[in-house]
């Protein structure tokens, strides 16, 4: 985590950064893969319990990774308490199932939000995806398939908790990034969420992100806790992807229905998610394992 560590502080104390991670910062179309069906980035990003922080987190970084320079797609998959639309303070008149009616594509459901992200809106009933009969399955696999065409990475803001949805779609995942505070009784369930994705992810590849922390020292007390405890009963490799300081402006910014991001480029929280989009991007080496097409496999056809 100190790569990340001294990124985040530099970012918060407004310190220019090193030249090297300008650099880096600066994504080259030559130097970006075509995007497709087989090389889009997939990640999920989950929670053990509601109340963490986690759409917010999702949607600003989703801005973060957009003024990077990337094509960046939200799926908001979080049934029954979607709210991205509220996050940023948009309106969706469509979701994701209408795919399933005659003569509605893509380009229908895909919302063109504010400050230039892109995201489909779960809506209700997604969660019978299982039951539909295969020709559902292959004609909304079929429509959905575009979106490894419009993307770079594809974030899919899952709900909270460890319905069977929410296991689906992080098992789908190439990549999951896990949401936690430091209270309590989040750790405990970020736990579960770990214990449980231990058990069944074949390719396990697993980042936590620490939000509302008041200082660096409590951000590594949590990331210790929760490592130690999986290195010794899940045998799970944890990597602390970063975290996020406590900032009052994201309240208020909540409150007005706009990201932090834009409500407050330069305040503490802001800082924290374009370190946070920073070590997605450059953290460490990642690797496409499925892709967008693999994820939807996976999820129409995941009890066959």
């Amino acid at each position: 985590m100190a790569d990340q560590a001294t990124r985040l502080r530099q970012l918060v104390g407004g310190s220019p950064l090193p030249e090297d991670i300008r650099e880096e910062q600066m994504l080259s179309p030559q130097k970006r893969k075509t995007a497709n069906s087989d090389n889009v980035r997939v990640i999920a990003i989950t929670s053990g319990k509601g109340g963490v922080g986690k759409t917010n987190l999702s949607v600003n970084l989703a801005i973060a990774l957009k003024e990077a320079g990337l094509r960046v797609l939200l799926i908001d998959a979080d049934l029954g308490m979607a709210n991205v639309d509220v996050v940023l303070g948009s309106l969706s008149r469509t979701h994701l199932l209408n795919l399933l009616e005659e003569g509605v594509e893509l380009e229908d459901v895909l919302v063109h939000g504010p400050y230039g992200v892109d995201y489909i809106s779960g809506g209700s009933g997604i969660e019978k995806a299982a039951d539909f009969t295969f020709e559902e399955r292959q004609r909304l696999m079929q429509k959905l398939t575009g979106c490894g065409q419009i993307a770079d990475i594809i974030l899919v803001d899952t709900g909270a908790g460890l319905g069977k949805n929410v296991m689906e779609f992080i098992l789908a995942a190439d990549e999951v990034l896990l949401v936690t505070t430091p209270e309590p009784t989040a750790l405990t369930d970020a736990y579960a969420v770990m214990k449980a994705y231990s058990m069944y992810a074949s390719a396990p590849s697993l980042k936590l992100v620490v939000n509302r922390v008041y200082d660096e020292s409590e951000s590594r007390e949590v990331v210790a806790k929760l490592q130690q405890t999986s290195e010794r009963f899940l045998h799970l490799p944890l990597e602390c992807l970063g975290y996020i300081f406590e900032d009052p402006g994201v309240m208020k910014a909540v409150r007005s229905q706009k990201p932090f991001l834009v409500t407050n480029p330069s305040g503490t929280a802001s800082r924290c998610i374009k370190g946070l989009a920073s070590s997605v991007l450059y953290g460490s080496k990642m690797t496409v394992k499925k892709g967008w097409r693999g994820f939807l496999q996976q999820i129409f056809n995941f009890s066959h």
